[in-house]
C-alpha cells in the first residue's frame, strides 16, 4: 500500500456548503483508498482561494509535517492560492495538483501565480478536456503533464417526469457566476406558461445578490414561482432530482458542470449555457443528438426561448427525455475517475522532487 497525502480545503465535508469540487475530492479520496492507496487527508482551514496570511501559515505547517519524498495531491483551490508555500515544497515532495477550475480563467491577476505553481509540480489533473485545453493554451505546460479525469456519477433510478414538464430545477450556489439573474429574466419571458422553479444552493456566499434576485423575481411577477431553498444533500437532494422534469444551468463559467451529469444519471434533460466544459458533460446520445438544449452564456432571451420550447412542445420533451435516458447508460462511474487519477499518481512516484 502506497502512502498518499491529500491537501483539501477545510470545508471538504461541510454539508452546509456543498460544492462540486468538494464532492469530487471526497469521492476521489474514497475511491483511491478503495483501490489500495493509503490516503492521508489534511483539511486546511481557510478562505480558499482568497487565502489570508494565517491561511498560508496553516498550509505551511501542514506540508512541513509531511516526510521528504512523499507523494502529495493538492486541491487547486489551495495550491494556486499559495505559490509561495507550494513551490518551495516541490524541492522535497512529489506534488500533483487537482485543478477543478483555473483561477486564472476568471482573474488575470491570478494567472502568474497559478502558472508558477503548475509549472513546478510533477503533474496536473483537470476535470474536463475543455480545462485541459485552456491550461495548455494559457500556461504552456507540456501535454503529457496535464491529465483529464472527468467526474463520475452513481447509477440512479430514472426520474418519472410530469406531463407538462413544468418542474424546473437549478442546483448550485446562488451567485452571479451561476447566472441566477439570467435565469430569473429568462423565466419571466415564459411567465405565461405553467412552471415552478426550485433552486437549491448556498444563499450566504453573495447575500446582497440573493436579495437583489428575490426583488428581481418579485418585479417580474414570478416571486412565488421561484423558490430559493438553500443547499440540500442526501435524500432531500435526491427527492428534488426525482421531482424534476428539467435541469436548468445558467452559469457564466463552468469547467465541467457536475449537476449536468447528475441530472442525466436520472434521465433528466438539461437546458444550459454552452460554456466551458458543459457541452462535454452534456454529451450526446448514440445518434449524435444532445440530451438537452445549449444557449449562449448571459443571454436571457435565448435561455427564455429554450425554456419556452421545452414547455410548449410535447414532442421535444419526449425526444429529449429519450436521449437523456440513452445518455444515462453511457455515463462512467467514480471508480473510473479514481483509476485515472491513480495512474497519474503512479507515474508521479517515479519523479524526483525538485
Amino acid at each position: 500500500m502506497t502512502d498518499l497525502h491529500v491537501i483539501l480545503p477545510g470545508d471538504i465535508d461541510d454539508a452546509t456548503k456543498p460544492s462540486g469540487g468538494n464532492l469530487y475530492d471526497r469521492r476521489v479520496c474514497d475511491g483511491l483508498a478503495a483501490i489500495g492507496w493509503d490516503v492521508r487527508e489534511h483539511a486546511v482551514a481557510g478562505h480558499w482561494p482568497w487565502a489570508s496570511v494565517a491561511d498560508r501559515v496553516a498550509l505551511t505547517d501542514v506540508l512541513a509535517r509531511i516526510p521528504d519524498g512523499a507523494l502529495v495531491l493538492l486541491d487547486g483551490l489551495v495550491a494556486s492560492a499559495a505559490p509561495e508555500v507550494a513551490i518551495p515544497e516541490a524541492e522535497r515532495l512529489r506534488l500533483v495538483v487537482l485543478l477543478h477550475m483555473p483561477l486564472g480563467e476568471a482573474s488575470l491577476q491570478g494567472r502568474p501565480r497559478e502558472r508558477a505553481v503548475l509549472a513546478t509540480v510533477s503533474d496536473v489533473v483537470v476535470t474536463s478536456h475543455w480545462t485541459q485545453a485552456w491550461v495548455l493554451d494559457h500556461y504552456g505546460l507540456a501535454d503529457d503533464r496535464v491529465h483529464v479525469a472527468p467526474p463520475g456519477s452513481d447509477p440512479r433510478d430514472p426520474a418519472p417526469g410530469t406531463t407538462s414538464g413544468g418542474e424546473l430545477l437549478c442546483v448550485g450556489a446562488v451567485t452571479s457566476g451561476k447566472g441566477y439573474d439570467v435565469l430569473v429574466d429568462a423565466l419571466a419571458l415564459a411567465s405565461d406558461l405553467p412552471w415552478l422553479c426550485t433552486c437549491l444552493g448556498s444563499l450566504d456566499l453573495e447575500p446582497g445578490f440573493v436579495d437583489q434576485l428575490r426583488q428581481r423575481a418579485a418585479e417580474h411577477g414570478i416571486g412565488r414561482r421561484v423558490s430559493l431553498l438553500g443547499p440540500r444533500t442526501g435524500a432531500d437532494l435526491e427527492a428534488a432530482y426525482q421531482r424534476a422534469d428539467l435541469l436548468v444551468l445558467a452559469s457564466r463559467a463552468e469547467t465541467y458542470g457536475m449537476v449536468v451529469t447528475e441530472a442525466l444519471a436520472r434521465g433528466t434533460p438539461v437546458v444550459a449555457s454552452g460554456v466551458g466544459g458543459v457541452p462535454e458533460a452534456l454529451g450526446r446520445g448514440p445518434d449524435g443528438t444532445r440530451p438537452g438544449l445549449l444557449v449562449p452564456p448571459g443571454d436571457a432571451t435565448a435561455l427564455g426561448a429554450a425554456l419556452r420550447s421545452w414547455l410548449e412542445d410535447a414532442g421535444l420533451r419526449r425526444s429529449l427525455r429519450m436521449v437523456a435516458r440513452e445518455r444515462r447508460q453511457a455515463l462512467t462511474g467514480w471508480d473510473d475517475t479514481a483509476a485515472r487519477i491513480s495512474r497519474v499518481l503512479t507515474g508521479a512516484m517515479a519523479c524526483v522532487p525538485g
